[in-house]
């Protein structure tokens, strides 16, 4: 190529536009910098001052605001898309209502609780215990609305007392470190009233704890135990025609010096529940009529069983000794020439059930107290006797007012 076409190129800026590109960038009166006059350092020096213009430092770069919760969810993103996969469709967790906030805050997100950790299920009340049947938290009546007296902890604190945590973790409610917390949480209350001071020393022998609406029994002499009666047997501990007796199946029991009551009574054909106790207060609230504790029963008739029987039961049936109703009628299971039906009832008369069912036309062929208020037989075999759990006994008391 000849000197004139190298000159007239647009590479080399000879041509009609290099040189009006060249001339605004030489002009100082137009602002532009000297970063083409030429090739050497001293064009790249020129460009960097900026001309005649004064130095200006440059302005300190803002820096963005970084989220620490998406920080680690944007680098993992940035790794993926590095390696040319596909972005994932989850939705991260920083995204969801509440993830921003500190916990405990209002909205917050509630942290899930670790399955297996150690502790969890001591901080409920006797929750450690292995003993007896899980019959989860109290229900408590509804408070009537007003003013609620409240009780100077000072005037709870006995000063030769034992201090209440220490009560309580002795009492198997739950290690001491969990009963402080528990009672700094107002989860505790001694006589009626709710104590949040960790310093508070009670009497063992005669304060009244509550935890969660469990009553802790203290009294280490008292005993509850659930007896499965067999047919047969008769609800007395002692029989003289010598039948076979509550009794005959306590031999081998270690409570067997103990004086029992037996709460209620079952007839010698009606098998099941049959609750044990020396404690006389709860024996008679359970089988007084004014606390009104249900009792289930499984009842076996023949089949079919037409509709509006249970209606009828449920409506009242008029007895010898008055009128008579279940508290509710469910019909369980369905076989050729039987019928299964549950009903609960709180009446505490004499051969209540069997009495109702033949009132209606269908007479009793087998029948089974399943439970007393909220303790259950389970799977508990026929013909033995079990201590209740502490949580069972909480249960009992508590509904009966105790």
């Amino acid at each position: 190529m000849t000197q004139a076409g190298r000159q007239g190129s647009p590479r080399n800026g000879s041509g009609r536009g290099g040189n009006e590109r060249n001339s605004s960038q030489r002009n100082p009166a137009q602002g532009g910098s000297f970063s083409g006059g030429s090739r050497g350092g001293a064009g790249k020096r020129a460009s960097g001052f900026g001309g005649d213009r004064p130095h200006r430092a440059p302005k300190p770069r803002e820096e963005r605001f970084i989220d620490p919760d998406l920080a680690g969810d944007q680098q993992g993103r940035g790794a993926e898309a590095a390696r040319g996969a596909k972005p994932s469709s989850r939705k991260p967790a920083a995204r969801k209502p509440g993830a921003g906030k500190a916990p405990g805050t209002p909205g917050a997100l509630k942290p899930k609780p670790r399955t297996g950790a150690p502790g969890a299920a001591a901080s409920r009340a006797f929750g450690s215990e292995r003993f007896g049947q899980n019959l989860g938290p109290v229900r408590k009546p509804a408070r009537k609305k007003g003013p609620r007296g409240n009780v100077p902890q000072s005037e709870l604190h006995d000063a030769d007392g034992v201090r209440l945590q220490k009560v309580m973790a002795s009492a198997g409610v739950a290690s001491r470190r969990v009963c402080e917390e528990m009672i700094a949480e107002g989860r505790v209350e001694v006589d009626g009233q709710v104590v949040t001071e960790l310093g508070v020393r009670v009497d063992p022998k005669t304060a009244v704890i509550h935890v969660d609406g469990l009553r802790i029994q203290l009294d280490e002499n008292l005993v509850y135990m659930v007896f499965n009666k067999p047919k047969g047997v008769v609800s007395t501990m002692e029989d003289p025609e010598g039948r076979p007796c509550i009794s005959d199946f306590l031999k081998n029991n270690k409570n067997t010096g103990e004086r029992l009551f037996h709460v209620g009574k079952l007839d010698v054909a009606t098998e099941g529940l049959l609750l044990l106790t020396n404690d006389g207060e709860l024996a008679n609230r359970l089988t007084h009529p004014s606390y009104e504790v249900p009792k289930t029963y499984l009842v076996q008739v023949r089949g079919p069983f037409p509709q509006g029987v249970g209606a009828q039961l449920k409506a009242g049936v008029e007895l010898e000794d008055g009128f008579a109703s279940v508290d509710s009628f469910r019909l369980v299971d369905s076989t050729p020439g039987h019928v299964l039906i549950e009903v609960v009832l709180h009446s505490g008369k004499n051969r209540i059930v069997r009495r109702l069912f033949d009132a209606v036309g269908f007479p009793v062929q087998r029948l089974v107290r399943v439970k007393v208020g909220p303790i259950g037989l389970g799977d508990q075999r026929q013909g033995s006797i079990r201590n209740l759990g502490k949580q069972e006994v909480g249960h009992l008391l508590a509904s009966v007012g105790l």
